[in-house]
């Protein structure tokens, strides 16, 4: 089977996203040993976001990316921004009790007003467009979604979101699928890729040491390590530092075995149409907010700041890549738009992110001086800065908010390295068979 990076990396070469950022400066790889505060590996949001914040605390800060800034789920994914987690709230609360689950919610909340405060304040060019609308294609999953916006609204005080019925719907989205619908005008989208290389420029301009094409071979704790800092390796060099955060994704398997068993690489697909034109673009998201469905296996879409349409979902639980995306992504976007059936498609691409067995993140310390960040499940655009954040506070030694992470339970996936993908193909196969009926 090809390797995941190697995926990957065909998965990104008809990128949206890529063809549409902004320039961005390359960064050397790294040479030789130096030494830091703090080492970061992983050039995405939530490695990106630590450093910064590490850096306004004063700490020297090397970033190690293995390809460049943004390569990862970062710069390719549904641009969704939204509250919340992707395991809902039923793993905080039965885990943490109601008033951590109340903290982690709000974190939720603060994860979004993070991202608004820093497009703002480092004039990030990244079409944020407010609104996100979750959908229902049944009956029985319209009353679920209605009674979840209820019990949000009753238990949370979250008063952002607004349910509409069949027909207020399809007033919204020019669709005959959907039966329901709750719109969260606190959420919103964006060009993931360069809002990520806008959090890039941010931290070098802040004095963050940045190295791209740095994959990292090794970790070593200075319990390990010897001279009294952990040690961070690559082919090329190694950072001696304090501390150091693990925020990867899925590629760093190599580094931690036992943290890779804990998530399993889930694919998921875009494609981009042709520009359609304002008017026509209108007419499918009259509000132009962030759409995804509430199917196990769901389809996401959004409207770009050129009046494209894109269309996300068709995951892939074994991590191989449908043999033609194009045409399987367009027969789920006409399903959901069938009056879109002259337009091109002119973009498709993908990635992997990582879920954990529960669909909650998995924050943690590998050793004192170890932390790391995974696990955010497909819901991570806006919670994969604060994550960063809450590193840097612990680390800072304000470890409050992110201990809370830390108290949820996660299992490995079962079966074991062999197994566990075809044991997770065959579950998933049981909750598509589900959304179906």
């Amino acid at each position: 089977m090809m390797r995941l990076e190697e995926q990957a990396q065909r998965l990104i070469e008809n990128s949206y996203y890529v063809a549409t950022a902004h320039a961005a400066p390359r960064h050397p790889p790294l040479q030789g040993e130096v030494q830091a505060d703090v080492c970061i590996v992983g050039g995405g949001l939530a490695g990106l976001s630590a450093a910064l914040e590490l850096r306004q605390r004063g700490m020297q800060v090397v970033l190690l990316e293995g390809r460049h800034i943004g390569w990862g789920a970062s710069g390719r994914n549904g641009g969704q921004a939204l509250a919340g987690y992707a395991s809902e709230m039923g793993p905080f609360e039965r885990q943490l009790g109601a008033q951590s689950a109340h903290f982690a919610w709000e974190m939720s909340l603060d994860a979004i007003r993070l991202m608004r405060s820093r497009i703002d304040e480092y004039a990030i060019a990244c079409d944020w467009t407010p609104g996100a609308m979750s959908v229902a294609v049944t009956p029985r999953k319209a009353r679920a979604l209605h009674a979840w916006a209820e019990h949000m609204q009753r238990e949370y005080g979250y008063a952002h979101l607004q349910s509409f019925d069949a027909q207020q719907t399809r007033s919204l989205i020019a669709s005959p699928r959907y039966c329901a619908a709750v719109l969260d005008d606190f959420g919103g989208h964006l060009h993931p890729l360069n809002y990520t290389l806008g959090l890039g420029r941010a931290a070098q301009g802040a004095g963050v040491v940045l190295h791209e094409q740095s994959p990292v071979i090794r970790v070593k704790p200075a319990a390990q390590s010897g001279g009294g800092k952990a040690r961070v390796e690559t082919a090329q060099g190694s950072v001696r530092a304090s501390h150091v955060l693990l925020a990867g994704n899925v590629h760093l398997g190599q580094v931690s075995p036992r943290l890779a068993r804990r998530i399993m690489p889930v694919g998921t697909y875009i494609i981009a149409t042709e520009p359609l034109g304002a008017q026509r673009a209108q007419s499918l998201v009259r509000n132009r907010a962030c759409v995804c469905d509430t199917q196990f296996v769901l389809d996401y879409y959004r409207l770009t700041g050129d009046d494209r349409l894109l269309f996300g979902g068709r995951v892939s639980y074994s991590t191989a890549t449908p043999r033609d995306l194009v045409a399987t992504m367009r027969r789920g976007m006409l399903a959901v738009y069938p009056q879109l059936g002259d337009v091109k498609i002119t973009h498709a691409w993908g990635g992997f992110v990582d879920i954990t067995l529960n669909r909650a993140p998995d924050f943690g310390r590998l050793a004192p001086d170890v932390l790391y960040l995974q696990g955010f499940s497909g819901h991570g655009l806006a919670l994969t800065g604060m994550a960063g954040l809450l590193a840097a506070e612990a680390i800072a030694g304000q470890a409050e908010r992110f201990d809370v992470f830390t108290r949820l339970r996660h299992k490995p996936f079962p079966g074991g390295d062999l197994l566990r993908t075809p044991a997770l193909v065959l579950g998933m196969l049981w909750y598509r068979l589900r959304d179906l009926l």
